[in-house]
C-alpha cells in the first residue's frame, strides 16, 4: 500500500495524525466535501482521533487532529456531529475509520427519500441498500449519534437524511474507497430514476457477496489514486 505503508502498531500517533489528514485531503480532491466532512482513525479500543475541525481539503501537515475518548464527552473545539463516530466505534469493533461526507449525489437521492440499491459493483458494498436515518437535522446530540449509529448496524454506510453520508472501514483506505463507491452508487440510483429503469436490474445477493472484496488491493489502489501529489505522500 503505497500512502500507507509502513504499516506501523495502532499506538504510532505521529503516523495515525499523518493518515488522518492524508484522509481528509483525499476526501476533498474525490469532491466528497466541500467546506464540510470530517474523518477519523481508531487509535485503540478506547479512543479515536478526528481530523482538525476545518474544510478536509484545507487541512495542512502542520494541522494536529485530536483525540477523541469514546466513554467522554467530545473535547472543546470538536465538531458536534463527531458524534456519530464516537458512537459507530463504541458498537463496532470491527470498524478503525470513518468518513462523515455531504456530497452531491447523495443529497440529491436522498431529497428523494431513497438510497442507493446493488445496481454495479460499487453498489454491492451496500447490499442491497444503504441505510437512512430520515431525520433531516444535523446530527449534533448524543441520543440521535447513538440512533445513527444503530441504524447503520453492520452495514459499511449510512445515509443521513439530506445532510450526506457516514462510512466505516476496517482501515483508512476502505473508508476512503467506501465513501467513493456510496457517492457513485448513489450517482447510478439517480440515473437509472432518470431512464425510468427504476424496478429493473440489480445484483444478486450471491453476486453482490463476491462481488464486494477488498482482494486485489481494492482499497489500497484507490488510496494511490486519491492521495497521490498529496504533501505527505510516501511513495
Amino acid at each position: 500500500m503505497h500512502g500507507l505503508k509502513p504499516f506501523p502498531p495502532m499506538s504510532n500517533l505521529a503516523f495515525r495524525q499523518r493518515e488522518v489528514r492524508q484522509l481528509a485531503r483525499a476526501c476533498d480532491r474525490a469532491a466528497l466535501a466541500t467546506a464540510y466532512g470530517h474523518c477519523s482513525v481508531r487509535l485503540d479500543e478506547d479512543s479515536f482521533l478526528v481530523c482538525a475541525s476545518k474544510p478536509m481539503g484545507l487541512i495542512s501537515p502542520q494541522d494536529e487532529g485530536t483525540i477523541v475518548t469514546l466513554d467522554a464527552s467530545l473535547p472543546d473545539g470538536v465538531l458536534g456531529e463527531v458524534r456519530m463516530h464516537r458512537e459507530v466505534y463504541r458498537l463496532r469493533s470491527d470498524v478503525n475509520a470513518i468518513v462523515r461526507f455531504i456530497s452531491p449525489n447523495i443529497t440529491a437521492l436522498a431529497a428523494l427519500g431513497r438510497t442507493p440499491r446493488a445496481r454495479h459493483g460499487f453498489g454491492a458494498y451496500f447490499a442491497p441498500e444503504a441505510p437512512m436515518w430520515r431525520n433531516p437535522e444535523l446530527v449534533r446530540n448524543d441520543a440521535a449519534a447513538a440512533g445513527v449509529a444503530r441504524a447503520l448496524g453492520s452495514a459499511s454506510g449510512i445515509v443521513v437524511s439530506v445532510n450526506g453520508a457516514v462510512v466505516a472501514g476496517a482501515n483508512a483506505a476502505q473508508a476512503l474507497a467506501l465513501a467513493v463507491f456510496l457517492e457513485d452508487s448513489a450517482r447510478v440510483e439517480l440515473a437509472s430514476l432518470h431512464a425510468g429503469c427504476e424496478g429493473h436490474r440489480e445484483l444478486t445477493n450471491e453476486q453482490c457477496r463476491t462481488r464486494a472484496t477488498w482482494a486485489g488491493r481494492v482499497a489500497e489502489r484507490m488510496w494511490d489514486y486519491w492521495t497521490q501529489g498529496d504533501p505527505e505522500y510516501i511513495s
